[in-house]
């Protein structure tokens, strides 16, 4: 894949604007694709859509499910409007701050949810009740009973951690799905309606994106969470010991950049391979229907920890850090081979920071994905690091500030433990001559390199500090909460950041379109935005 030089933000949906504790698919994200189309984007960038929970910290990369959608984006307003509608969501009154509230929008949303499927249930026209059976029987088999069913439990036993329900249901015995079945009838269906809202105003904003030349890079973590619904359905395919019904090696990274003892993750592992050292086709047929899936929602995937397709790290179950494991072969060149021959060129982008190989750059390479370069990184090591502008000769790259992982721009330069020889080194590389704007400074490196795609996390086109960071990697709660407030970003620093695109042939039209065109390939009809 062969991304067109461009640029983009990096913003994920919780943090849009509004008032509802956290961003949604209403009014608001309309709004920010109007600024960002001033502004002279391309692309938006996003986390992982799936529903996140308070037991797994709020993280998009800790989902319950790698299909479902995250009923939180949900509008209240846009589904109240539906024609079916009859009951006016009631006011939530959040003051609009930088930290989301997910405790007080999930409250909303869900009773929400349930007033208007009562509506549903009442009022919709043989038109709208045959799309909602119709979008069940297009997912069903392949995610949606699965979740709706795991969802419904899991509030029956009041945890996700499948592995500590009764043992006829954890191993999902025939009698056990029953009786389950029957007698949360009335809440599965509420959680599929859930998601069949969720897909429709998905496919309004994407389609609304698309149609303002903005395309959408999605992502994917490629490992799903032990309390999931992914684990449950599928555990053949995971490390997982059906008789002590707990993971036997789990994932996660030996010390680097984030951490000195690694990071633990704990998700199961992937049984690539059976004994003969033949790729399992059920592993395979599994991941090829969640790629197949998360295109058909963005226009480009990016996949997070790429490094794992080719060698993962795998450490014992029940060990405190992630420092004792051991790298273990990935299905790598043979699964993205079979993989492109059987769905086509595949718009993915691979992760491949951190402690990366020369057999994963390979692989990389020969599938054509573009990879990641950060600016943050480029100061240590002396002219030859390869973040530094003048060392990114590979165009098909995308080159950003930092990402959610990073500390924001100004937080990072501003740092107190940050020498100040070093802080004189970045200053005189940058050619600058004070500290002002340094946020707009790395911004512009970022602009005027060679990496075609140039992505710019909104936090650092606002200047914020490291109070409003997304995520510390290896840290527990608190991380996914930071939050735009209504008119942010300003006009003045889209038509400055428009300029910058404009100077630096980045602007839309400027170079060659590839990718899909910002065609979104969904229902027609969807794209008018929010009524």
């Amino acid at each position: 894949m062969k991304l067109k030089r461009s640029s983009g933000v990096l913003c994920h949906i919780t943090s849009f604007p509004g008032p509802c504790g956290t961003g949604t698919l209403g009014r608001d994200a309309f709004d920010f694709i109007d600024l960002m189309a001033h502004g002279g984007f391309s692309y938006l960038q996003i986390l992982p859509v799936g529903p996140v929970s308070p037991s797994m910290g709020w993280s998009p990369y800790s989902s319950v499910s790698a299909f479902a959608g995250n009923e939180l984006f949900i509008n209240t307003e846009s589904m109240a409007a539906e024609r079916w509608g009859r009951t006016a969501p009631r006011s939530v009154t959040v003051k609009e701050s930088h930290i989301a509230d997910f405790y007080t929008a999930r409250n909303h949303i869900r009773d929400c949810i349930i007033a208007s499927f009562h509506d549903f249930v009442m009022y919709a026209g043989e038109e709208d009740t045959l799309l909602f059976s119709e979008f069940c029987d297009a997912h069903n088999d392949n995610w949606l009973d699965d979740y709706a069913l795991f969802t419904a439990i899991s509030h029956e036993y009041q945890t996700y951690n499948w592995m500590s329900w009764d043992r006829d249901i954890a191993l999902k015995e025939k009698d056990a799905l029953d009786r389950y079945r029957m007698k949360l009838a009335d809440r599965i269906l509420i959680i599929k309606y859930g998601q069949f809202i969720f897909y429709r105003q998905w496919e309004r904003f994407k389609g609304y994106a698309n149609e303002k030349g903005i395309s959408i890079i999605g992502d994917i973590p490629i490992y799903v969470s032990a309390d999931s619904a992914d684990s449950w359905a599928n555990r053949d395919i995971l490390t997982i010991n059906n008789e002590k019904l707990e993971p036997e090696h789990v994932a996660g990274v030996p010390p680097d950049y984030f951490s000195e003892t690694g990071q633990l993750w704990g998700n199961p592992l992937y049984r690539w391979y059976d004994s003969s050292g033949t790729l399992r086709e059920d592993t395979y047929s599994w991941w090829k229907k969640r790629v197949s899936h998360a295109i058909s929602l963005c226009d480009i995937i990016r996949i997070d920890h790429f490094r794992g397709f080719d060698a993962y790290w795998s450490v014992e179950y029940g060990r405190e850090t992630a420092v004792k494991g051991k790298w273990i072969k990935g299905p790598g060149m043979e699964f993205f081979t079979r993989l492109k021959d059987e769905m086509g060129e595949l718009p993915l982008i691979a992760e491949d920071l951190g402690l990366i190989t020369k057999r994963v750059k390979e692989l990389r390479d020969a599938m054509g994905f573009p990879g990641m370069k950060i600016l943050q990184f480029a100061f240590d090591g002396g002219p030859d690091n390869e973040y530094l502008p003048h060392n990114i000769k590979t165009e098909n790259c995308i080159l950003y500030t930092g990402t959610h992982d990073n500390d924001t721009t100004n937080g990072w330069f501003y740092d107190p433990e940050v020498t100040e020889e070093k802080r004189d080194y970045i200053m005189e590389y940058m050619g600058m001559k004070d500290w002002s704007d340094f946020h707009w400074r790395m911004i512009r490196e970022a602009y005027a390199s060679q990496a075609d795609l140039a992505v710019i996390p909104a936090q650092d086109i606002l200047g914020y500090g490291r109070e409003f960071r997304m995520n510390t990697p290896g840290t527990t709660g608190g991380n996914g909460t930071w939050k735009l407030k209504t008119g942010e970003p300003k006009e003045a620093q889209t038509d400055r950041l428009r300029r910058m695109a404009e100077m630096f042939s980045r602007l839309p039209g400027t170079s060659a379109d590839t990718g899909n065109n910002g065609e979104s390939g969904l229902a027609d009809g969807l794209a008018d935005g929010p009524e």
